[in-house]
C-alpha cells in the first residue's frame, strides 16, 4: 500500500506527498499535462523540443545541472504523446535545492535565440540519428499516420517532420511555454525521506508565488472507428524483414485496458509466452517477436512487431501471427497460464514500489488519469481479469478491419 497525501495550491498546482523513511533520498517528480498530442499539425515536435529547452537555464539560474550536481543530485526527463515528465533525486538534507530549481524554471525560462539554436540543433541531430539513420528507426514515422488519420497521435513525439523543429521561432517557444508550463497544468510528487509538514512548507515557499496561467482548453479530434484494413510496404537498407501490426484499443483509464495488457503478456512476455514458444522457438519464423500496448490517455494501440528469419516469406509469418491471435478468441486461456501472467505482473508492480523515483512517476501519472490513490488498486484490477473477458476483448480487438500492417522489407541485391 502506497500511502499518500494530496493538496492543491491556490495557483492550481496539484501536490502529492509520499513519505518513505526507508531511503536517504527524496524524489521530486514534476509532470506537465502537455505532450505531442497538444501540438499544431504544422508545428510538431515542440513538446520534445521543450524537454531540452527546460535544461538550458531559467530566469535566475543559468545552469540547471551544476547546482543539482553540487548537492549530490541526479535528474532526467521524458516526453510522451500525452505529457512531459521531469524528475530529480537528492539526499534528503539537500532537497530544497530541488524545489528551488524546479520552481524557477516553472516561473520562467531564460528565453534566448542562442539557447534555442543550440537545442534545435541537438533535437535535429537526435531526429537524424534515432529515426532516419538507424535501422528500423523510421517505423513510427510510418506507423503513426497509418494507424491514425485524425487524432494527433498520428505523429510521434519527435515530430512528423524535421523541418518543423528547424523552423521553430523564439515567439513559438515563448507561446508554448506560457500556454502549457503553468502551475495549474502540473502535478508535483514529493516522495522519499521527508516529513509531510516539511514537504508542504517547501512546496508553498517555492511554488505558491507563481501565478496561474491561461491554459488553452484541450479539444482534440476523436479518431474515427477504423472500418477497413490498412497496409503499407516499404523497402529499407536493413538486415532482416520486419512486420508491424497495430490494432486500435481502449484508453489507459478504461477498465478493458487491464485485459488488453494481460493479452499482450500472454502473447509475448518471456520465453514461455505463446509467440516466442510457437513462432520463434518451434517454427523459427522470427528472430524476435513482441506484443505490447501503448497505454495512451486517449484510445491507443495494441502492437505486434517482429523481425523475420532470413528466407521466411512475409505472408507466411503474418498468417502464423494471426493464427495465434485467433486462438485467444476461441480457445479458453488455461487457468495456470493466466495465473502465471498475473503473478508476473504483480511482481513487477510490487518491485516498482520499492524505488521512490518509480513511485513518484507512477503517482503523478495516476493523478493525471484521475486519482493518484488508484496506484493501490492496480494489482486487483489485473487479478480480476477472467478468461471470458480475454476472449471477448480479443474478438473485437483483433478484427481484420481494426488492423494497420506495415511490411518493412530489407532491400535485395
Amino acid at each position: 500500500m502506497v500511502e499518500l497525501e494530496k493538496f492543491e495550491l491556490d495557483n492550481g498546482l496539484k501536490v502529492i506527498i509520499h513519505p518513505d523513511p526507508s531511503t536517504p533520498l527524496v524524489a521530486l517528480n514534476l509532470l506537465y499535462n502537455v505532450g505531442a498530442r497538444d501540438e499544431h499539425p504544422e508545428k510538431t515536435g515542440f513538446a520534445h523540443l521543450f524537454e531540452h529547452l527546460m535544461f538550458g537555464g531559467s530566469i535566475h539560474i543559468p545552469n540547471y545541472d551544476q547546482p543539482l550536481q553540487n548537492a549530490g543530485g541526479e535528474n532526467n526527463a521524458f516526453t510522451t504523446n500525452d505529457f512531459t515528465n521531469y524528475y530529480l533525486t537528492l539526499p534528503k538534507e539537500n532537497i530544497e535545492t530541488g524545489f528551488w530549481l524546479e520552481s524557477d524554471r516553472m516561473l520562467c525560462l531564460d528565453f534566448s535565440q542562442h539557447n534555442l539554436d543550440i537545442q534545435r540543433h541537438v533535437v535535429i541531430e537526435e531526429y537524424k540519428q534515432r529515426y532516419l539513420n538507424q535501422p528500423y528507426g523510421d517505423v513510427w514515422l510510418l506507423m503513426s499516420p497509418l494507424a491514425y488519420k485524425l487524432h494527433p497521435y498520428r505523429w510521434p513525439t519527435i515530430g512528423k517532420n524535421i523541418q518543423h523543429i528547424g523552423e521553430a521561432a523564439l515567439d513559438d517557444v515563448k507561446n508554448f511555454f506560457f500556454n502549457h508550463y503553468a502551475p495549474n497544468n502540473a502535478i508535483l510528487v514529493i516522495a522519499g525521506n521527508i516529513e509531510r509538514k516539511k514537504a508542504q512548507t517547501l512546496t508553498k515557499r517555492w511554488f505558491s508565488g507563481i501565478e496561474k496561467r491561461r491554459v488553452p482548453e484541450r479539444n482534440l479530434p476523436e479518431e474515427p472507428v477504423q472500418r477497413s484494413e490498412r497496409r503499407k510496404t516499404v523497402q529499407r537498407d536493413v538486415p532482416y524483414d520486419a512486420i508491424y501490426k497495430a490494432f486500435h484499443m481502449c484508453r489507459r483509464s478504461d477498465a478493458d485496458f487491464y485485459t488488453s495488457d494481460i493479452i499482450s503478456d500472454i502473447l509475448a512476455s518471456g520465453k514461455s509466452s505463446r509467440l516466442y514458444q510457437h513462432l520463434v522457438q518451434e517454427q523459427r519464423l522470427f528472430s524476435e517477436l513482441n506484443a505490447y500496448v501503448t497505454g495512451n490517455i486517449d484510445p491507443g494501440l495494441f502492437i505486434v512487431a517482429g523481425k523475420l528469419i532470413k528466407g521466411v516469406e512475409m505472408e507466411r509469418a503474418e498468417t502464423e501471427i494471426i493464427k495465434e491471435l485467433e486462438k485467444l478468441k476461441h480457445d479458453p486461456v488455461p487457468v495456470r497460464e493466466l495465473n502465471k501472467v498475473k503473478n508476473r505482473i504483480e511482481s513487477t508492480l510490487v518491485l516498482e514500489e520499492i524505488n521512490i523515483l518509480s513511485k513518484s512517476i507512477s503517482l503523478a501519472f495516476h493523478e493525471l488519469l484521475g486519482d493518484a490513490a488508484n496506484i493501490n488498486s492496480e494489482v486487483q484490477k489485473y487479478r480480476s481479469v477472467t478468461g471470458e473477458q480475454i476472449a471477448s476483448i480479443a474478438s473485437g480487438l483483433f478484427a481484420t478491419t481494426n488492423c494497420s500492417t506495415l511490411y518493412y522489407k530489407a532491400k535485395t541485391g
